[in-house]
């Protein structure tokens, strides 16, 4: 990319989490090709405080309005021009701005849906970190990109693997391809297997928040953490693939990996097997989309194969993992039913932080909520909203009068 073009706009919704810090630290190394327009947060006030004194973006938000007030009192004496809005309808704002080019989705969960969607609506670059946007409307969300000639690049590094492991043509929106046509047999999504994946069924029963929460390859918050060791994390992106790359579950594979370093492959009816290496490390997927589609350097440490030494691979055992079967299951179903599946794994999720919850409780909370709801075709955004926040309220009932941490 050419220093003398202008530079490209940015918006980076969730900006002090794992994802935004990243995001920073890549758009710092090429400070001339990339401006940050607008940074938002949730309550992190310190922290958004911080990035707004460095990188001096044209508008702050933060979603907890409280929080809003705060962060504008304290830039007032520095930053008096940075516009300070609070609310979760600024974040929607801030990723339809004219001005910008680029909107990177990093907020983690479904409070990320409406301004990831809203970005595409505007025909943005969409750099896609927060998968629940696609778990919960997929067809409504590339639809949306379709219609406003919006571009689609995954960050999640196996998404963006595949991304790159894919024949172009398949993604030239002039005419459409099947996997088939372009000679895939299927994709290979690989996981960790996070913290737990030697464990047994009993060491299970007693896993704390703290251990699901270290994971051994990446640093991630802690509510992603906790997908990872229960896999549903691995679950929603098979769902983000079916979308992201117009295929259905029986096309794709996961395989345990625990170095990490295989990030996902895509097979060949050849015989060919591709696949993208790399250390774990989520600056490389985005410098790979903030530069697309040329490449830059990304400040990780170029992968040594020689010091790595082996590379493994192992099946996965869905009686230790429920998680990842109940979201094979809810994509076959589909409808509503990824929605059910999402919003009971968030509210289980922070009950299991919360220890209100064991860990292998999670999947359980999430497969009764998925029974007493009644899954339906998507019909509108509404309908989506509505039936995320009725099996949010399922789960909690669920917890209340079955669980008692």
């Amino acid at each position: 990319m050419s220093t003398s073009t202008p530079a490209v706009k940015i918006t980076l919704l969730g900006s002090t989490g794992s994802i935004g810090v990243s995001t920073l630290d890549v758009v710092n190394q090429h400070p001339q090709q990339f401006e940050i327009t607008a940074l938002t947060a949730n309550t992190n006030v310190k922290k958004l405080l911080i990035q707004c004194q460095q990188f001096n973006p044209r508008y702050a938000v933060m979603v907890d309005v409280d929080a809003a007030e705060q962060l504008k009192k304290q830039l007032h004496q520095t930053h008096p021009d940075i516009i300070v809005l609070g609310g979760a309808e600024a974040l929607v704002q801030v990723a339809s701005l004219p001005e910008i080019d680029v909107v990177m989705a990093a907020i983690v969960g479904g409070a990320g849906l409406l301004p990831t969607l809203a970005a595409a609506q505007h025909g943005k670059r969409v750099l896609l970190a927060n998968k629940e946007a696609l778990v919960m409307s997929g067809q409504l969300f590339m639809q949306a990109v379709t219609e406003n000639q919006a571009e689609l690049l995954p960050i999640d590094s196996e998404h963006n693997a595949i991304f790159q492991c894919m024949p172009s043509v398949y993604f030239d929106k002039t005419q459409a391809h099947t996997l088939q046509q372009v000679g895939v047999t299927h994709i290979l999504l690989t996981a960790s297997g996070g913290p737990f994946r030697t464990y047994n069924l009993e060491q299970l029963q007693r896993v704390t928040p703290e251990q699901a929460c270290a994971h051994p390859n990446w640093q991630m918050g802690r509510k992603i953490s906790v997908d990872s060791a229960t896999m549903m994390n691995k679950g929603l992106e098979v769902i983000e693939a079916c979308w992201l790359f117009a295929t259905t579950p029986a096309k794709i594979e996961v395989v345990l990996h625990p170095q990490s370093v295989i990030h996902s492959m895509v097979a060949y009816t050849d015989g060919s097997v591709l696949a993208q290496l790399g250390n774990p490390d989520m600056r490389t997927p985005i410098a790979h989309a903030l530069a697309y589609p040329q490449r830059m350097s990304s400040g990780v440490t170029p992968l040594d194969l020689v010091k790595i030494g082996r590379l493994d691979f192992e099946a996965v055992d869905l009686t230790k993992f429920p998680c990842l079967r109940l979201a094979y299951e809810a994509m076959q179903v589909g409808g509503t039913a990824t929605v059910i599946l999402n919003a009971a794994n968030e509210i289980a999720v922070q009950a299991f932080l919360d220890k209100q919850l064991r860990f292998v409780e999670i999947a359980a909370v999430i497969e009764a909520t998925l029974a007493a709801m009644t899954q339906h075709e998507f019909i509108d955004l509404n309908t989506i909203l509505a039936e995320d926040a009725l099996a949010r309220q399922t789960a909690r009932d669920i917890i209340a009068t079955n669980y008692r941490g």
